[in-house]
């Protein structure tokens, strides 16, 4: 965790350095100096990436580095919330039992780079040398795991899927790819497809071979001609990789052969293995199971993986059955509280097994089935406990081990932040990659690739490796929402939340008791609560260390005025705040001394929808924040901060419509600024369009007609956006809405424009012609009467580009459009059109289109069943169709 701790603090001197160095005026020399000393800690820990996992000596000593990272961090933090609350001393004072002095700081920062030199031994470089660590140690024969053969459930559709691709003939070699999360049942699938009957009549030749983490070239080769030769020679031991590799491509060629490659880790280990495996053998077959889909597409790009997929509940229970029992029954006494722990084992095999296994032999040797009821019952209330301490190999821990070990250092932390929400959550990814980089898990580099892209191609490779699953997708393809499995969750809390890493803390209310103790949560860095959490606030809680407070509740609730300053007063160096089930009636004055603030949601109530809530001009002080939202019950919320000072802002979202403060001469340019949403037709103005310049996503709600009028509006402004690429416009005309009139003409619109949402504009469908010109658009988004009219006759110019069409809320009966009018259309969405008499049937012909969803849309339900005939007929099976409520002829 060193790491990560190490790129923040130096993201945070520099930030310091540059815009509030008169904060830290009495130590700036020691900050800069300590800087210094951090640049080249970053060295020194990427450099011994591999090698400390084999030394517990350097392991120690990356464990002091991040506890003197993070003596830094705390002290910095103190002294700029000190400096920048100078006239509040008592508040601070509360932090801090014994409140450093200006002057004093200095040498607080001067210990932490003596002890930074005394890592050093006294040198400016470090010798890795003296710590005498190999880097291979010696060559050892592969030895296959012992391979589940029994109580095998569920997994003869996937094996008949896959013997189908192995019985295909092909011009060249065939590689086929098991992939999954752990515990699965990979290794089991490909055992099973292994050991068909017919299968071994049709591969002459079957080699079974286990890659592992900690391969060889060499010894993979040789376990394949181990397989192939009666006795290896002493010459055949001698040769190099490259000798080894030749002799089994020449044994191979021309013969027809399985080989099943199991546990295979990277793309790159792939590519050391590839090269014994002639690529034009159109009769060889090669099976690999791989917990990475980087690794099924480096193999074969031309077939997509296998996924696997979890048990349904009926195998689930099956499964588990055959563990405990030894036959698919169980006494009826047992039923309820067998599947409760089968529930709690969310359908993973390998969770399920373990259990079963559990039950089998430490509660059965009771005959009285009260009592081994009582004791499943008290089993079914933790299951992840029971997995985690009573199996004695440790099994589910040591599996998902494996994954969290091979993850490069930038990945470990990102993955076990995941620990901070709650179990079976539905993960936002925008919400998930903001909070990553307002913690310093995200760090910027070089080139054109914004912040927020990388944190997305960090989630990609955690998706990639099977340690998070995409939950739903945006209108671009993009993830829109993700989950972890339970399990896995559990192992992040675990590694997450022990003393020595000390990343984050779950607090949980056992019988009224708060776990851990809020008078003892002053050490921790990172806590979430998800229930109780007003009772939790009423226990004053103090925590000085404390960089980020998470709470995702099921339920929301209102703060009284006696808890309304209980959480600034806790937290004051908190970076991270998501709160959005609590209600705040107002916003606390102290916190705005939370000067480290980067990402807050924050839910205000207003005392009536229709009075606006306000933003105070103080929220300026919180000069760090990167992710501000807020949420409110109220249509609008006055913003009296100007948001262009706030330098570090990147993104402000609200459900309201917002009005800011106009730019004056005072304002900075809001060159951060990527998001801002939804503001009213009153603050879209050109003033505000200049200094946001680089804006990617913009929502404006109000009177549209204002903001689209040539002589009053500022519409034409929105082309000097030149990165602009999601446009949110809903006419919000209280209290009654009116007819929009014409939309500009498409010259008008921001020229780089992918995404387009139009709400309540009431439109004539003629305008969409306007809109099918857009020449980069891909999304369109028609809510809530966004168009209007009986008939809509799609115009052949229009759509060359548009993948997604979204029109709900409208009373269309009769759509005219044919194949060509949308030519790369990808997903078409309908809700609640309930006078459309059809889908047109043309749009079947699209090669592109893959999704037709259906929502209280039933006339149009016949011809949308059609479409999917068609493309049927056509061999076009990649097409999905949802249709709610379903007809009972669905059912």
């Amino acid at each position: 965790m060193a790491d990560a701790a190490v790129e923040f603090l130096l993201e945070n001197l520099t930030q310091l350095l540059l815009h509030h160095a008169h904060l830290i005026i009495d130590a700036k020399d020691k900050v800069e100096k300590l800087e210094t000393d951090l640049r080249f800690f970053k060295a020194f820990l990427r450099d011994s990436t591999k090698k400390r996992k084999k030394d517990d000596r350097l392991r120690d000593l990356v464990r002091s580095i991040r506890d003197v990272v993070y003596e830094a961090e705390d002290i910095i933090d103190a002294f700029v919330t000190q400096a920048a609350v100078a006239k509040s001393r008592s508040y601070f004072g509360k932090a801090f039992s014994s409140p450093a002095k200006l002057l004093d700081i200095a040498g607080q920062v001067e210990s932490i780079c003596g002890k930074i030199r005394d890592f050093k031994g006294g040198k400016d470089n470090f010798d890795f040398a003296i710590l005498d660590i190999g880097d291979d140690g010696p060559e050892t024969a592969l030895e296959v795991p012992i391979v589940r053969k029994d109580n095998i459930v569920g997994l003869e559709d996937e094996a008949e899927k896959l013997i189908g691709y192995l019985n295909d003939k092909t011009e060249q070699l065939d590689v086929i790819s098991i992939i999954g999360m752990p515990g699965l049942g990979k290794t089991t699938l490909a055992a099973k497809i292994f050991d068909d009957p017919a299968l071994q009549f049709e591969f002459p030749t079957r080699i079974w071979v286990y890659v592992s983490q900690e391969f060889t070239s060499k010894n993979v080769f040789l376990a394949i001609l181990k397989k192939m030769i009666t006795k290896l020679s002493d010459e055949m031991y001698a040769k190099s990789d490259v000798e080894l590799a030749q002799e089994v491509a020449s044994r191979l060629e021309g013969g027809k052969f399985l080989i099943v490659m199991d546990d295979v880790w990277t793309a790159q280990d792939w590519d050391k293995l590839k090269i014994a495996f002639p690529s034009n053998a159109r009769m060889g077959k090669v099976l690999i199971t791989s917990r990475q889909q980087e690794v099924a597409l480096a193999a074969n790009r031309k077939r997509p993986p296998h996924k696997m997929r979890h048990l349904d509940e009926a195998e689930s229970w099956l499964l588990f059955q055959w563990e405990v029992f030894g036959k698919p029954e169980c006494p009826s006494v047992l039923e309820v509280s067998g599947k409760l722990i089968v529930e709690g084992c969310h359908r993973l095999p390998l969770a399920i097994v373990v259990i079963g296994g559990i039950l089998a032999t430490k509660f059965a040797a009771s005959d009285d089935l009260s009592v081994r009821r009582d004791a499943w019952e008290k089993v079914s209330q933790s299951v992840s406990v029971y997995l985690k301490d009573e199996d004695p190999l440790k099994r589910m821990e040591a599996i998902i081990a494996l994954s969290y070990d091979k993850l490069p250092y930038h990945l470990k932390e990102c993955f076990l932040y995941l620990g901070m929400f709650p179990e079976d959550f539905e993960i936002p990814v925008w919400n998930l990659t903001r909070m990553w980089i307002a913690e310093g898990l995200i760090q910027p580099k070089d080139g054109v690739i914004s912040i927020e892209e990388i944190a997305e191609n960090y989630l990609d490779e955690l998706i990639n490796r099977n340690l998070v699953r995409i939950d739903k997708r945006k209108a671009n393809g993009k993830v829109k929402t993700c989950r972890i499995h339970d399990l896995l969750r559990d192992f992040c809390k675990t590694i997450a939340g022990n003393e020595r890493e000390n990343f984050l803390q779950e607090i949980k209310n056992y019988g009224g008791v708060f776990q851990p103790l809020a008078s003892d949560i002053s050490k921790y860095r990172r806590l979430c609560i998800h229930s109780n959490v007003v009772n939790f606030l009423s226990k004053r809680p103090k925590g000085s260390l404390v960089r980020s407070f998470v709470c995702f509740s099921k339920e929301e609730f209102d703060l009284q005025n006696d808890t309304i300053s209980a959480i600034p007063a806790a937290f004051k160096l908190l970076r991270v705040l998501e709160v959005k089930p609590i209600r705040f009636p107002k916003i606390p004055g102290d916190l705005y001394h939370l000067v480290h603030l980067r990402y807050i949601t924050l839910s205000l109530n207003s005392a009536s929808n229709t009075k606006p809530t306000v933003l105070p001009a103080a929220f300026s002080k919180l000069w760090n924040i990167q992710t501000l939202i807020i949420d409110t019950a109220s249509r609008t919320l006055d913003i009296r901060a100007d948001i262009l000072n706030m330098i570090q802002l990147r993104h402000l979202k609200t459900n309201a419509s917002a009005t800011l403060i106009k730019p004056g001469k005072a304002s900075k340019e809001g060159d951060m600024l990527q998001t801002l949403g939804t503001i009213s037709t009153e603050s879209c103005t050109e003033a505000l369009i200049v200094k946001a310049r680089n804006l990617k996503k913009l929502g404006v709600r109000g009177n549209l007609a204002l903001l689209m009028d040539p002589k009053s509006g500022s519409f034409d402004s929105l082309r000097k956006l030149g990165s602009l690429e999601n446009l949110k416009l809903i006419n919000d005309a209280f209290p009654h809405p009116s007819k929009l009139g014409d939309l500009p003409p498409s010259y008008r619109f921001p020229k780089k424009l992918r995404s387009l949402t139009l709400s309540s504009t009431l439109l004539d469908w003629t305008d969409m012609s306007i809109l099918g010109s857009l020449e980069n658009l891909l999304v369109l988004k028609l809510k809530d009467k966004a168009f209007m009219g009986r008939s809509w006759e799609a115009a052949d110019a229009g759509f060359r580009r548009l993948e997604v069409l979204h029109i709900g809320h409208t009373n269309l009966a009769v759509w005219v459009a044919l194949g060509h009018h949308f030519p790369r259309l990808r997903c078409l969405k309908l809700r609640n059109c309930e006078n459309l008499e059809g889908v047109p049937i043309g749009l079947a012909d699209i090669p592109t289109f893959q999704e037709l969803d259906l929502f209280r849309t039933e006339k149009a339900a016949a011809s949308a069943k059609k479409i999917r005939k068609n493309r049927t007929t056509n061999g076009l099976t990649e097409f999905k169709l949802f249709i709610f409520p379903p007809s009972q002829n669905d059912l």
